[in-house]
């Protein structure tokens, strides 16, 4: 039996909002720390995962960022990758302060873009004791600039920018929208919105809506360095076999990047949204996933 408990915990003056799972039984236990896809809010895909692990005997803490679902921060669902990584940096310290926790066995568990802010996160974190990167996009502007116009790229979401700097208002577009929908979406497409856009990714605390400026933090932020820095801290890396939206090229270059002790799990999965709700393949990851915290947390 998993006992869940809506918390709330305080970082640089925030107070974000959280779902803390605890297996029955005997403490202090193992515990993982989650962060998940782009726009994601813990009732979504970190929240499956959470639960799913914590039938494994982990506790588990799915959460808001700042910015996100039922946590504080402006502008209202904005990306912010250092704020991001300070939240992680505070899950993690709650959860030390956790008597069910043991606080010497904690690891960091990211799927999509969370993948790449829990490799960076735990790289750089030595209470972290391990990662594991679920569907991961490890971002890093080398790749991003190979697939598009970089600088009139950067050109177009500096001038959002400048725009608010100069106090205009916060500028929005939807998160997705249908291939019969005209205009701009931050994740445009079928599969998208095959998830975000019906009952699949359904949420009270989620919003088709994301401020423009996000995509700049997409296409400018580094991720996949955290590869680099994680050792000797153990890695798996689990992925499908074809991923549109987050390369398995992109995982194979962070699996090649990191050092041993670490693992590269391939998956039958077509779709990216695979891996965020549909079987075989969520328990195939997580049957990975509990195989190897076993192994090494």
């Amino acid at each position: 039996m998993i006992l869940t408990t809506r918390v709330e915990f305080v970082v640089d003056g925030l107070t974000l909002a959280g779902d803390l799972r605890v297996p029955g039984g005997a403490g202090p236990r193992p515990a993982l720390v989650f962060t998940g896809p782009f726009t994601g809010v813990r009732s979504q895909v970190t929240g499956l995962y959470a639960d799913r692990l914590a039938e494994r005997g982990y506790v588990t803490l799915a959460f808001d960022h700042r910015n996100w679902g039922e946590s504080e921060g402006l502008p209202r669902r904005d990306e912010d990758p250092q704020g991001k990584l300070r939240d992680l940096r505070g899950a993690v310290s709650f959860l030390r302060s956790r008597a069910e926790v043991d606080r010497d066995r904690i690891g960091a568990v990211g799927v999509c873009l969370g993948g790449g802010y829990a490799l960076k996160f735990a790289a750089f974190d030595p209470r972290v004791r391990i990662f594991v990167g679920i569907a991961g996009a490890y971002n890093n502007p080398y790749s991003m600039r190979s697939g598009m116009d970089y600088q009139a790229a950067l050109a177009g979401l500096t001038d959002v920018l400048e725009r608010q700097d100069q106090g205009g208002a916060v500028e929005y577009i939807p998160v997705v929208s249908s291939s019969l929908e005209e205009g701009e979406a931050a994740m445009p497409g079928d599969e998208p919105y095959a998830y975000y856009g019906t009952s699949r990714g359904a949420s009270p605390h989620w919003s088709n809506s994301v401020t423009r400026a996000s995509v700049r933090e997409l296409v400018t932020m580094d991720n996949m360095m955290g590869a680099d820095f994680l050792s000797p801290k153990p890695a798996l890396i689990v992925h499908g076999v074809v991923d549109r939206f987050c390369s398995p090229e992109g995982a194979e270059e962070a699996f090649r990047r990191l050092d041993q002790p670490k693992q590269l799990v391939w998956v039958d999965a077509k779709q990216h949204i695979d891996l965020y709700d549909r079987e075989p393949y969520v328990t195939q990851a997580v049957d990975a996933t509990a195989t190897f915290l076993a192994d090494h947390l």
